[in-house]
């Protein structure tokens, strides 16, 4: 049995989207770590949105544990962004960046001998969101792993540009991932739009007090809580998300925040300078 918390629009979506802007090109789909249900939220969110007659488009800008197949190398979670997408697109388009190994994206990459490149991923973006698409972008991993020598998935979202969702897996140390992920991506000048719960474990006591601990610290509004799910369902999954709470503050495209900048910014902060 799937429980969640089942919320009613108060608005038509695209009214919403009308009135605040905030998804007009997409969304940036982080989580407190790999395997936190990043995938099964990004597809909850383009159900959401697809099912009122908007149109969307996924994305998995760089993606391991991919399986070779006749086409190529293709990855279980941006096989099935597409299967949610308004409109098909090449997989290339969606997914520029597969690699076979599961490990991590900039060892991959490097065993491959390639070198992720962010003008591809953004010239793939770009080609999605072309028609008015809202594009849905699901990270790997965390906000900080690592995708080259000098980059990590959090300059992706900056040279999206794109509003950050969070998705917390509730779980022993979820409190402290969540709001190390939250204050790293503050520190990017990205805003956070909101942030969806996922109780993975069922095991895992206090799971309500750790919501409302999360609901007071983090900046920005829970949109959710998805229940334990044995087998994951799309369609459960997005009637747990009140897409009315997304907060209104849009980013845009090559933030004039660097990743040097946030760094600098830190560092100024924790000197007592700023």
């Amino acid at each position: 049995m799937i429980l969640c918390i089942n919320y009613k629009l108060l608005l038509p979506l695209d009214e919403l989207l009308h009135m605040s802007g905030l998804l007009e090109r997409g969304v940036f789909v982080t989580g407190t770590d790999t395997g936190v249900g990043k995938t099964l939220v990004s597809r909850a969110l383009m159900r959401s949105i697809r099912d009122r007659g908007l149109r969307v488009a996924g994305m998995k800008p760089v993606a391991s544990g991919s399986l070779s197949t006749p086409e190529g190398l293709r990855n279980e979670d941006a096989v099935s962004l597409i299967e949610e997408q308004s409109v098909p697109f090449p997989y290339t388009t969606v997914n520029p960046y597969a690699f076979m190994p599961p490990i991590a994206p900039h060892l991959a990459a490097a065993q491959a001998g390639i070198c992720i490149n962010l003008d591809r991923i953004v010239q793939a973006f770009a080609e999605l969101h072309a028609g008015g698409q809202i594009v849905v972008v699901e990270g790997a991993g965390g906000w900080y792993a690592p995708i080259s020598e000098s980059s990590t998935m959090e300059d992706v979202a900056l040279a999206l540009g794109l509003p950050v969702l969070l998705v917390v897996a509730l779980r022993l140390g979820c409190l402290n991932h969540a709001l190390l992920t939250s204050r790293a991506i503050e520190i990017s000048a990205l805003p956070i739009c909101g942030w969806v719960a996922n109780r993975m474990d069922l095991q895992f006591a206090h799971w309500q007090e750790n919501i409302a601990t999360l609901s007071r610290l983090l900046p920005a509004p829970l949109l959710g809580t998805i229940g334990h799910q044995s087998s994951p369902s799309i369609e459960q999954a997005a009637r747990c998300l009140n897409l009315d709470l997304l907060t209104t503050t849009t980013a845009h495209p090559r933030s004039a925040y660097t990743r040097r900048d946030s760094v600098s910014r830190l560092k100024h902060r924790d000197d007592g300078r700023g």
